[in-house]
């Protein structure tokens, strides 16, 4: 048994945890693409030391995923025949992904998915339409669109996934027995060159016993860039 045609859609959402859609039904593309590029990237800073051969990229930030498709819109009647309008189904999906919209301030946030597990949450970009084929009065019966998203996640949810432990994030410390400064800084940051800095901020004047020590602060330690 053959498996069903399950078609890519594209939903609007007027909230940015994707749970309140938009009015009306999802767009459901005529013809699956048949190419998509999902583009990830890390930037790096480039950094050369005093006295080195070569330059050392040091973390910038992850920018957002990208995701670029094309879709076929075709009005001739054969793939589908209730659906020959190729201005009306171009105005759909424009209104779904581009329209501005009043109660949000700002266009959808839409959501791309293909069957079960092909899933994208994100803003459009952009929106470029090819005109392929006319009728003789100039009305369209066939345009190709290409589609351009940017991943889009909610500022709430960026902090939780980054459960961020480097050296320029406050720390509130419970010390266990027998743990000392320089072992509670690698534990932290992966590095336990920072454990002066964090004694100076306590006021410690000891690094190795800390017995009568409860919790400890590790204060945000900004390296040079």
């Amino acid at each position: 048994m053959s498996a069903s045609l399950e078609l890519m859609q594209i939903t609007g959402y007027t909230d940015e945890n994707f749970s309140d859609a938009f009015s009306g039904q999802p767009y459901t593309c005529m013809i699956n693409p048949d190419n998509i590029k999902w583009q990830k990237n890390i930037e790096y800073n480039d950094q050369q030391a005093p006295n080195t051969s070569s330059a050392s990229q040091k973390y910038k930030s992850t920018p957002s995923d990208k995701l670029n498709f094309e879709i076929v819109i075709d009005g001739t009647g054969i793939i589908d025949p209730k659906r020959t309008d190729v201005s009306n189904e171009i105005a759909t999906l424009e209104n779904i992904i581009f329209t501005y919209n009043g109660k949000i301030h700002r266009p959808n946030f839409v959501k791309i998915q293909w069957g079960k597990s092909f899933i994208f949450k994100g803003v459009l970009i952009s929106f470029d339409i090819s005109y392929t084929l006319f009728r003789p009065d100039g009305s369209p019966l066939r345009a190709k669109v290409s589609l351009s998203f940017s991943q889009y996640i909610a500022p709430q949810t960026v902090q939780k996934n980054d459960n961020q432990q480097s050296p320029d994030v406050t720390h509130l410390v419970t010390v266990e027995e027998g743990m000392t400064l320089p072992q509670l800084c690698d534990q932290i940051w992966d590095d336990e060159k920072y454990y002066i800095q964090v004694a100076e901020y306590n006021g410690l004047n000891k690094f190795r016993n800390l017995s009568g020590i409860q919790k400890l602060i590790f204060p945000p330690i900004i390296q040079p860039s």
